[in-house]
């Protein structure tokens, strides 16, 4: 039997991936020393639950869990970015994504999940976590970009509005919820849609993965594109009529705390883990946000930017 290893590029976590070719059959091998519980364990679970669902995803062959790595099925090499990036129209294809994302909103989970001796319970989106998640943007994008000495009192006046915004989301956390649901982490394989980097699943908002999907940074969507996305995904899921202005305001509310969380993240990217690529995507989110953030619910946290943090300056700074 012949044996060959290649390393295969990675993305945002502590994982390294390689690509195993034994003859005519290939396999990934994810290596995680670095929060391994979640990269490789907790990722196995989540798999084989969309897999009993019917959501494709990578099947566990071979768990070396001692040693760092598990081995999993290969989905192929190229996402789903890589085949629509410049496809003219892409309406068609995108509604099979949210067709996805309403196949996982309909898995019920179960209280526990048992892996060998481990014991996996999926948490709720809580107030806590979103804080925690959008905090990322003040403790590295602000605090590598903004010379100011009164950061820390800003930082305060912003989190407290963001805490009101939060409060109003109206929907409960009561959905399966992929949490990085974007073009990206979708492959094509033999004509089928297959989900990968699942490992931080949470039990959140209906609003969160569509808005996660819609407002990918790494894509320019079209705004008609975007608006049409999110009628479709209205419209198959049946929402009561009642639901229907809240809509909006979850989705708005939602992408505008995930990418400020980006933000965080790929400055952090930048400064801790030497991954400099990731800044190319900074002035797009920021354009998301100023576009979201024209929803009135936001009006109090404009005013609060305006004042203490100019988006405009915040863009001229988009060199770390």
């Amino acid at each position: 039997m012949n044996y060959k290893i290649q390393k295969i590029s990675g993305d945002a976590s502590f994982r390294e991936f390689y690509r195993v070719k034994k003859d005519n059959k290939s396999s990934i091998i994810v290596f995680a020393k670095k929060e391994k519980f979640k990269n490789l364990i907790v990722y196995c679970v989540v798999n084989n639950i969309l897999n009993k669902h019917k959501i494709t995803s990578p099947n566990l062959i071979k768990n070396y869990y001692q040693d760092n790595m598990i081995e999993i099925t290969d989905l192929g090499d190229r996402s789903f970015y890589e085949f629509i990036k410049n496809k003219k129209n892409k309406l068609l294809d995108y509604k099979k994504l949210v067709e996805i994302i309403l196949k996982l909103q309909k898995i019920k989970l179960k209280k526990k999940y048992h892996f060998g001796r481990n014991k996996i319970k999926f948490v709720r989106y809580s107030l806590s976590q979103l804080h925690k998640e959008s905090d990322l943007f003040f403790d590295w994008y602000l605090r590598y970009t903004v010379k100011n000495k009164n950061l820390n009192k800003i930082k305060k006046l912003l989190r407290k509005e963001l805490n009101n915004i939060y409060k109003k989301l109206y929907f409960k956390n009561n959905y399966f919820t992929h949490r990085d649901f974007h073009a990206s982490n979708i492959m094509l394989n033999n004509k089928k849609l297959g989900v990968i980097d699942s490992q931080d699943a949470i039990i959140g908002n209906p609003l969160y993965d569509i808005a996660s999907l819609i407002d990918d940074i790494r894509i320019k969507l079209p705004k008609n594109l975007k608006d049409n996305l999110l009628k479709y995904y209205i419209l198959k899921s049946k929402f009561k009529s009642k639901d229907m202005p809240n809509i909006k305001n979850d989705f708005d509310i939602l992408s505008v705390q995930r990418n400020l969380k980006i933000l965080g993240i790929f400055v952090r990217l930048y400064k801790r883990d030497q991954k400099p690529n990731y800044l190319k995507y900074l002035p797009y989110t920021w354009s998301m946000i100023e576009k979201r953030m024209k929803n009135p619910i936001f009006k109090k946290l404009n005013i609060l930017f305006k004042k203490h943090l100019p988006l405009r300056k915040l863009k001229k700074l988009q060199k770390i």
